[in-house]
């Protein structure tokens, strides 16, 4: 073994280490969310393996790994629903998984989301504590876990493996890993149209770093060692690899329909997704009040909102790193803003985890006792309404 090696393996070993208790409660969560699904599912005499692998987006998923893209639904009004809107890299890593294996493809899709979700909660704890502590990051991740639509997390759909993606990207930024974060974005840019998010974070913590350095040269009396050798050319290069993800899809997308760069948001279009601001949404959540039963949910919806307006607002005074507050404000934007199916914005806004730190801090500041017994009956909340939403309407 080379003393490089010798270096990394006891630093890693070191850093599992230290995210050990988030990993085993945010297993542990997991695992109660999928028995209470199994539970639940066999009292509806339905099967719970095949409410997470094989139905809604998953099987979209599956069928691309399975047989590529080109399949499109017509639908009676018009609409036009076509592969083509899924990015590929879920539907590859299923492929990859069913050819060295002998599962199948929405074998593949269940057994990426568990791993990338394990990912996921060991990026989320490395942002929290680098930022705010070990205590903090726990309790981070344990909030990722008891979100009510935390059973997306053990789904075959592409949030676990975006979040764990844009998580250890974000991470790669906050410690100058230039190369590992641009490389990661682009990953993530190959995973869903928000990867685009990523590729802003690291564009403008690479600018703001360049401006800060630009400021540092010239002020008066600057002098010492400076950046190490090489510094400026991996934020470059990080910065270029970024957005070729999210490009290369979009482009080839483009190609392929001949409709050129814009093709892709034809696609979304017959899916009646788009970016209008927030109009749709907006429309809406003022349906709700026309009538007396519906406007409890159209409160709800604006609490909800409020909420999310209110958990930035805390971010951006606690002063977040820069990275974190440009990723969290695209996500939960693209997630507002869009005029998708209103649904599916909970589960839009999972990879949102920098807008749980607040939150985070506050748990980690009350007695171990109490912070147990809050999560471990917030976990069983969120079982609850896991195996009675997958039962029923479910993400779509």
């Amino acid at each position: 073994m080379t003393d490089l090696a010798m270096r990394v393996t006891p630093a890693r070993s070191e850093a599992l280490r230290r995210a050990a208790p988030a990993l085993l409660g945010y297993a542990a969560v997991r695992a109660l969310g999928l028995l209470v699904l199994a539970l639940w599912s066999a009292m509806r005499d339905k099967d719970a393996y095949t409410l997470l692998t094989a139905r809604w987006d998953a099987l979209w998923y599956t069928r691309i790994a399975e047989l590529g893209y080109g399949y499109e639904v017509r639908l009676p009004n018009g609409d036009v629903h076509s592969n083509l809107a899924f990015f590929p890299l879920l539907p590859w890593l299923e492929r990859l998984v069913a050819e060295v294996s002998p599962l199948s493809y929405a074998d593949g899709g269940f057994v990426v989301s568990l791993l990338a979700s394990l990912a996921a909660a060991w990026g989320i704890f490395a942002v929290a504590e680098h930022v705010y502590g070990r205590r903090v990051g726990v309790c981070a991740v344990l909030l990722w876990a008891v979100l009510p639509v935390g059973v997306v997390q053990s789904m075959a759909y592409s949030e676990s493996l975006f979040t764990a993606l844009a998580a250890w990207s974000l991470y790669a930024v906050l410690t100058g890993r230039w190369i590992t974060a641009g490389t990661l974005a682009l990953l993530a840019g190959l995973t869903r149209p928000v990867g685009l998010a990523v590729v802003a974070a690291v564009w403008v913590a690479g600018i703001a770093a360049f401006v800060r350095e630009r400021g540092a040269a010239r002020a008066p009396g600057a002098g010492g060692p400076g950046l190490p050798r090489g510094v400026p050319v991996r934020r470059a290069l990080g910065m270029l690899l970024a957005p070729l993800g999210v490009a290369a899809y979009v482009l080839w997308v483009g190609h392929r329909t001949g409709k050129g760069p814009l093709g892709y948001l034809d696609v979304q279009a017959g899916w009646r997704n788009g970016f209008d601001g927030g109009y749709a949404f907006a429309r809406f959540v003022a349906e709700k009040f026309t009538s007396l039963p519906s406007a409890l949910a159209g409160v709800g919806l604006l609490v909800g909102v409020g909420l999310l307006v209110w958990l930035y607002v805390v971010c951006v005074r606690q002063r977040q790193p820069l990275p974190l507050l440009v990723y969290a404000g695209v996500v939960t934007a693209l997630a507002l803003c869009a005029s998708s199916y209103f649904g599916s914005k909970p589960r839009l806004l999972l990879p949102a985890f920098p807008l749980l730190l607040p939150l985070a801090r506050s748990l980690a500041g009350l007695r171990t006792r109490r912070s147990v017994l809050l999560v471990g009956a917030v976990a069983v909340a969120s079982a609850a309404y896991g195996g009675f939403w997958l039962n029923g309407s479910g993400p779509p």
